[in-house]
């Protein structure tokens, strides 16, 4: 068996036993999205109607969603699928489900640090922010930030 067809076999393996294959299915489903075979393992899910989360595209496990079509994708911006391929890979290194507090920290990193929620997270850098579709951010002092953060939480309130 080819070296990178065993690598592949193990990520699917891999993100089926940690559950975050079968959780990327369920969401899929919830959002209505029709589920077929990808490329190298992966399941692609298209037409996904729920508004949550706010993004081109997402993956959870194996299960690479979108509320358009991948073959619209692949035309459009063909690096979207290999941005989304390498999520794949980051659940299954994190051992599926703790990706999602991990990322969820690594976003609000990235809002703390830049005021957006991909530039300076981590794991939308690991993935290619370029192929995901993100743009660099400028860094920017911590305190006005918080102090920023802050004031709008106090003004909800």
């Amino acid at each position: 068996m080819p070296r990178d067809l065993r690598r592949y076999q193990i990520r699917r393996l891999g993100n089926w036993v940690n559950l975050s294959t079968p959780l990327g299915l369920a969401v899929a489903r919830a959002g209505g999205a029709r589920v077929r075979p990808g490329p190298r393992g992966l399941l692609l899910a298209d037409g996904y109607r729920l508004g949550l989360p706010v993004a081109s595209a997402f993956t959870v496990g194996n299960v690479l969603v979108t509320a358009g079509r991948w073959s619209d994708w692949r035309v459009e911006r063909p690096s979207l699928l290999e941005h989304e391929e390498r999520h794949s890979w980051q659940w299954f290194s994190l051992l599926g489900l703790p990706f999602l507090p991990a990322y969820a920290v690594a976003m609000g990193w990235s809002m703390l640090q830049t005021g957006d929620r991909a530039a300076a997270n981590v794991f939308e850098r690991r993935a290619g922010l370029a192929l995901g579709g993100y743009e660099e951010a400028p860094v920017r002092p911590i305190g006005p930030a918080l102090r920023a953060g802050l004031g709008r939480l106090r003004s909800r309130s």
